[in-house]
């Protein structure tokens, strides 16, 4: 039984990961200060404090618990908040982490796995993206997720703290907020759910690489016994367009409503997709989800709260 410690253990993914962990074993000790993790998600047999990756805190919990492993997942996600507000994206994704690095370093934390994401990448020179792929950036966001990459690697290599780097392509799955990398489907979901009016920006012919959140929380899983000092792509490898996306989601869904059209955003990437070998080569990992199975999970599950919320409005103004 090991000891992990997972920051971000209240969002989306991390979220999923603790279950997972504590389902097989582990011990384990959730780090997040809830400014966009719910405490619902926590899950009741993990250890929790509620704390900043940023404070002087932090080194208390290390301190008591003394975690075998980190599972790194707290973060500033928003893209659009960092091209409003650099300076906090830079200071949560960059410093925080620093800070998570130094409490490794002090109270000899054996690993870290960190959540890394495609927008490192920049606008694709080729497809599908693998790991030897040029980085560059176009975003703040996508800036301040690949510094602490290159800290990691330091940290490694000055205090011997192993590291395995996941890069997500656009994950996607319950609990997830409209506002990350894949929260495209969080958003059509609720328009779907409501008859609302879904948005496609551009002529919806873009296409990305979305990877259901259980995958996701497998590649974490393995990380912690593999992969050692790496960096691995973590994806489905299938490139699809939004239109594919959202008339599957609208089939599954059981919904007539039809999408706007509107103008392109500046600085969108047209098309992407992983190349995800590595990751089945040494994680010995693969993706068990189509995303067909994926949305219907997603969906199946909102349209029951949806459905529930609806029954009991009813009853209430009986």
């Amino acid at each position: 039984m090991k000891k992990i410690l997972v920051t971000g253990g209240a969002g989306f993914i991390a979220s999923h990961i603790v279950d997972k962990l504590i389902k097989n074993g582990d011990k384990v000790v959730v780090v997040d200060n809830l400014s966009t993790g719910r405490e619902e998600n926590l899950n009741k047999e993990a250890i929790f404090y509620n704390a900043d990756i940023l404070e002087d805190g932090l080194r208390k919990v290390f301190e008591i618990e003394k975690p075998d492993c980190v599972i790194h997942h707290a973060a500033q996600i928003d893209v659009q908040k960092s091209i409003r507000r650099p300076m906090i994206d830079a200071r949560v994704n960059v410093s925080g982490t620093i800070n998570i690095l130094e409490c490794c370093k002090e109270y000899n934390v054996k690993k870290i796995v960190y959540a890394s994401t495609a927008a490192v990448y920049g606008e694709p020179k080729y497809l599908g993206i693998d790991e030897k792929h040029p980085v560059a950036p176009i975003s703040y966001y996508g800036i301040s997720k690949h510094t602490p990459e290159h800290y990691i690697k330091v940290y490694s290599s000055l205090y011997g703290i192993k590291y395995t780097i996941l890069r997500y392509a656009n994950a996607y799955g319950i609990r997830q907020d409209p506002k990350g990398e894949g929260g495209v489907i969080s958003i059509f979901v609720d328009k779907l759910l409501e008859e609302g009016t879904p948005i496609i920006f551009g002529t919806g012919e873009q296409t990305r690489d979305f990877i259901y959140v259980k995958d996701i929380v497998e590649a974490n899983v393995l990380a912690i016994s593999k992969g050692d000092n790496n960096i691995f792509n973590i994806g489905t490898g299938v490139a699809t367009s939004i239109n594919e996306l959202f008339n599957s989601m609208k089939e599954i869904a059981g919904s007539k409503v039809e999408p706007v059209y509107k103008e392109a955003r500046k600085g969108d990437i047209l098309h992407s997709y992983f190349d995800i070998s590595k990751a089945k080569e040494i994680l010995c990992w693969s993706p068990r989800y189509s995303l067909k199975d994926g949305l219907k999970e997603t969906i199946y599950f909102y349209k029951e709260i949806f459905e529930h919320e609806i029954l009991a409005a009813s009853a209430r103004e009986e």
